[in-house]
Parts: structure tokens; C-alpha cells; sequence
């Protein structure tokens, strides 16, 4: 059983930071990527930012210069800076993970239960 649990979210004003953790614990042999999604109200959920597991990170045009992910692979953990947040950041953010377990040889998506970020104008 793999679990991934966020923790950071809340409300901040226009302008401001918040800083989004994520950690992957259970039978985990092997990750792949970790990636933070989001979905607002009304709205499909979508890739903010990826982290592979060879180093490379991929944002999502709209926070480009002002999200930054980190991944800790030692602790199975990622992370996600918001700087310069807009109330259009707000929304429900999802850490997601695919990975393998000791008992399967198949890679598997993982997903939290989301932590929401509310940013007031």
C-alpha cells in the first residue's frame, strides 16, 4: 500500500508564498516522476510542474519564474515553492507520483488527496 500525503496549503493574499510538501511512503521499490497537479472550480485538473527522476522539471507556462519543485529522493519527497501567487493559482493542488512497489513490476500512478490553496486578491 503506497500513500502520498500533502501538507502546506491555505490562504495567502496576491503577492505572496506558500510552499507545498508532499511525502511517498508504503512498499515503494522505485519512483519515476513526481508532478504537482491542480484543479480549480468548473475546471479540468492540470500539470503545474514535474520533477523526473533524472533531474528534469517541466512547468506548466502560467507559474514559469514564480513555482519552483524540488524532490528529495532519499526521503521520497517533493515539494512546491509559489511565489508571486494570483488568485487564478487557486485551486485544489494534487501530488501525484508513478512508481513501482516490491510486489508488482508495473508502474503505477499515485495520487494524494489534495491540499487547497486559496490566494484573495
Amino acid at each position: 500500500q503506497v500513500q502520498l500525503v500533502e501538507s502546506g496549503g491555505g490562504l495567502v493574499q496576491a503577492g505572496g508564498s506558500l510552499r507545498l510538501s508532499c511525502a511517498a511512503s508504503g512498499n515503494i521499490h522505485r519512483i519515476n516522476t513526481m508532478s504537482w497537479f491542480r484543479q480549480a472550480p468548473g475546471n479540468q485538473r492540470e500539470l503545474v510542474a514535474t520533477f523526473s527522476s533524472g533531474g528534469m522539471t517541466i512547468y506548466a507556462d502560467s507559474v514559469k519564474g514564480r513555482f519552483t519543485i524540488s524532490r528529495d529522493n532519499a526521503k521520497n519527497t517533493v515539494s512546491l515553492q509559489m511565489n508571486s501567487l494570483k488568485p487564478e493559482d487557486t485551486a485544489h493542488y494534487y501530488c501525484n507520483a508513478v512508481l513501482k512497489t516490491y510486489d508488482s513490476n508495473r508502474w503505477a500512478e499515485v495520487w494524494g488527496q489534495g491540499t487547497l490553496v486559496t490566494v484573495s486578491s
